[in-house]
């Protein structure tokens, strides 16, 4: 064996105890599957983020392909005090991708796990491994010809839904709260033993994907965005296809119609008449998916103005903010709800666009897709916008009124432009909260840019903070300021956690701010 191209070892572990712990895990998994040589690790450093590749540069991979070799692997590592970084399919973008939180981490990368264990067509459930992705399990249901839908994030394609849900990730149908719609984790603990929560925990059971509660504490939550286990399986709930399925779009003209559309539609989100998370996207979020180029519009530096972006409004038939959301159920049902939707979108002075309707563009579709379902890539199109290659999600959470929109949106647009930097943003309405994703655009091959957003991303972070806005996901640069965010209260039990089920502080150390 050829000696490894290694240029960095983990933090506080000897170059002798590393070699070790790599040959015993070679011996449980092959060779071919523990990667050290810096070549080998490029994909796992491909980072997006405004900070330098180094920063979160991985020392190794090691790929198992069941629970009892990474039940193995957490034994050796353990033992070794070595820390670990597991990922799923590893396209968390916008928010880290698969590189460690920390340099010299080891990524643990669970993609070979990828086996759809169970799929229960009466009750709707499912039981996934890390490794499979929305597409894949959209392509066993198709195959297996199952009149059931999933919910996935945008994009979905390439990305799983145990990885999505751990990290408490959303989605565009009525179980887009996907944490909410899981039922059932496997987890594998720091020392190796192997946790089932709720149902999971009973011998025999055949109640894990349906009841996820079980008896005393209920643990899920601890395993999300969090750093104590390692999760192997997870359940899941799928929804029936409704007979009758009517996605829609209300595009608006101006930016100051903000208000009155969370006003409008925010209590017949908690009514329950529409079902799916409410999608309010300005104009710059819609532009790249329409394949609007920038640099048409905005050749120089600085940030695009409003009278630019008025013009792209025009010459492309995009609204300062575009509504999409759906109705779920039969002929019946729908054909009452949708008068409801044609009165509002009269009231509030909306131009409502169906799926039958010729002014329907490639974004319009890509919504439509994603409201019932179906993986796809179009969201990716947002980095074409500027290019090169830098992308950090901002997401902060309010009270869906829609006195707190132009409040945020204002507080955005000023911190953003103040650095050169675009408003590309969305309001996501829930039941009654509402998330505001702002992508935030770069060039990483520009420095000044690089810099930039970096001091953007941490003022829009101080700024929001200040005003009570805290962010529900973060990128692995921020996850310390993130969750100092959150008061010391807080941070001191997720500490006692972290000691309690890790005390050599091997999983993961510093995602979202965890460590001992």
């Amino acid at each position: 064996m050829s000696t490894p191209k290694r240029t960095l070892l983990p933090k506080g572990v000897s170059a002798s105890d590393f070699d070790k712990a790599l040959t015993e895990i070679r011996a449980i998994v092959g060779d071919a599957h523990v990667l050290a040589d810096t070549p080998q690790l490029a994909p796992y450093n491909k980072i997006m983020m405004p900070v330098p590749d180094e920063q979160h540069a991985p020392s190794a991979a090691v790929m198992p392909d069941s629970v009892e070799q990474v039940q193995a692997i957490m034994r050796i590592l353990n033992k070794r005090r070595i820390p670990v970084y597991p990922i799923s399919t590893g396209k968390n973008l916008g928010y880290g991708s698969a590189a460690p939180v920390e340099r010299g981490q080891l990524v643990l990368d669970l993609r070979r796990m990828n086996r759809i264990l169970d799929v229960d067509a009466e009750l709707c459930t499912a039981l996934v491994e890390p490794g499979v992705t929305y597409q894949q399990l959209y392509d066993y249901l198709q195959e297996k010809k199952l009149p059931l839908w999933f919910s996935c994030p945008a994009p979905s394609v390439i990305a799983g839904p145990l990885g999505n849900m751990v990290d408490r990730g959303v989605g565009y149908t009525p179980y887009g709260e996907h944490f909410l719609f899981s039922s059932g984790m496997e987890v594998v603990l720091a020392d190796g033993e192997v946790l089932r929560t709720g149902m999971g925990s009973m011998p025999n059971s055949n109640t894990w994907q349906v009841f996820k509660w079980g008896y005393g504490p209920t643990l899920d939550g601890i395993f999300t965005q969090s750093n104590y286990g390692v999760v192997t399986k997870m359940g899941m709930w799928l929804m029936p296809a409704p007979p009758d399925y009517r996605p829609f779009l209300i595009q608006y003209p101006e930016d100051t119609d903000i208000t009155k559309i969370v006003d409008a539609l925010r209590p017949l989100r908690i009514a329950m008449v529409i079902p799916n998370a409410v999608v309010i996207a300005h104009t710059l979020w819609e532009a790249p998916c329409s394949k609007v180029n920038r640099a048409d519009y905005h050749p120089g530096p600085g940030a695009i103005t409003d009278d630019e972006v008025k013009r792209i409004r025009k010459d492309h038939n995009i609204g300062a903010w575009n509504v999409y959301a759906a109705l779920y159920g039969t002929a019946e049902t729908n054909d009452a709800h949708w008068k409801i939707i044609e009165a509002v979108a009269a009231a509030t002075g909306g131009k409502l666009v169906t799926e039958s309707a010729d002014e329907g563009g490639r974004a319009t579709q890509y919504r439509f897709d994603l409201m019932k379902g179906k993986p796809n890539l179009g969201e990716f199109d947002l980095y074409n916008w500027r290019g090169g290659g830098g992308s950090v999600w901002f997401a902060p959470v309010s009270q869906a009124k829609g006195s707190e929109t132009l409040k945020q949106m204002k507080l955005a647009k000023d911190i953003l432009a103040k650095y050169g930097f675009d408003y590309v943003g969305e309001f996501i309405v829930g039941w009654r909260d509402m998330h505001h994703v702002i992508d935030l655009l770069f060039d990483r091959s520009d420095d000044e840019q690089t810099r930039n957003a970096y001091a953007c991303y941490d003022e829009l972070l101080h700024a929001f903070a200040r005003e009570g806005y805290g962010v529900y996901r973060a990128n692995t640069a921020f996850a310390e300021k993130v969750a100092a965010t959150y008061g010391p209260v807080k941070r001191d039990v997720e500490r006692r956690l972290k000691r309690a089920l890790d005390p050599n502080n091997i999983i993961a150390p510093g995602r979202c701010g965890i460590s001992l």
